[in-house]
């Protein structure tokens, strides 16, 4: 049985770990509205930016860009997006489990390639004997939008020299605090939009021409999406870490009640236990 000061060290001990949770439980809510705000404020544009290029791209035609060339995935790229930190539950692990099925389902027919954004990618990747291609193992939420323009331009560069047949994308997209929605979206080639049946396809007048409207507009593609995704994965990681720490926050508070019970149940007993010995001691003298 442990001595009462024992149980006081360890109630100490766990409401210092109580104050730490609570502390990272208010930063992440400030991280994550702010990251929230962002993300639904751009997520209109995101959403409707890959249905604007699939149309754009149906009316050119596979030959207006190498980006648009359908071919058969002999290569894939998978870009995985995680965490820098831990203490966020769920977040990390469900996501890498889903990466690994989706890499194991797609190496039987195709020599795939990583690029690992986040600590906890890199690490879990490290011994995989895959082969990594481009790793940004930190300050992921840090990226600026030169960085992110470098991350495309590789991404766009893979894909016309004929080093890759498709790249795809592996994140956590923020559905609501409880739980994000971890989406796996192919990134290249550029799908084309099918026209619904019998309804008039009627190209375009193209004001400048096509080639050079399609060499602008396709870039601009490839990085939004670059974009979308890793502001979703901060977004749902923050919504992850703050749910952890408020859990961590409630659990530390009922094992410090249970804590307080037991050590007040000891120490009644001890009482208990002196009081029968001082009334021993005075039957005894009064006989």
């Amino acid at each position: 049985m442990p001595t009462l000061i024992d149980l006081r060290r360890r109630i100490r001990s766990v409401r210092n770990s109580q104050q730490i949770t609570q502390a990272m439980k208010t930063v992440s809510m400030a991280k994550f509205k702010k990251a929230q705000r962002l993300v639904l404020e751009a997520r209109p544009f995101w959403h409707i930016f890959p249905e604007l290029a699939a149309r754009v791209a149906s009316w050119a035609g596979e030959d207006a860009h190498p980006l648009l060339v359908e071919r058969r995935e002999k290569k894939i790229e998978v870009v995985i997006i995680t965490s820098d930190k831990g203490l966020a539950g769920a977040f990390n692990a469900n996501l890498l489990v889903r990466a690994q099925a989706f890499i194991r389902e797609r190496s039987g027919a195709s020599d795939v390639g990583l690029v690992l954004m986040g600590k906890k990618a890199v690490n879990f990747f490290k011994r995989s004997g895959l082969r990594v291609d481009r790793s940004i193992p930190e300050k992921v939420e840090k990226l600026g939008r030169e960085e992110v323009r470098d991350l495309s331009e590789f991404l766009m560069r893979l894909y016309v020299l004929n080093r890759t047949d498709g790249v795809y994308v592996i994140y956590n997209e923020f559905k609501s605090i409880l739980l994000p929605r971890i989406t796996v979206a192919r990134l290249l080639p550029v799908g084309f939009e099918k026209a619904a049946p019998g309804a008039p396809d009627v190209p375009p007048d193209w004001e400048p021409e096509v080639r050079v409207l399609i060499d602008s507009l396709l870039p601009l593609y490839v990085e939004s999406q670059v974009h979308h995704a890793l502001f979703e994965s901060q977004a749902a990681e923050q919504a992850a870490r703050m749910m952890a720490m408020d859990n961590a926050t409630k659990n530390a508070e009922n094992l410090i009640s249970d804590l307080v019970l037991v050590l007040n149940k000891i120490r009644q007993a001890s009482i208990t236990k002196e009081l029968l010995e001082i009334m021993t001691a005075v039957d005894a003298l009064a006989k």
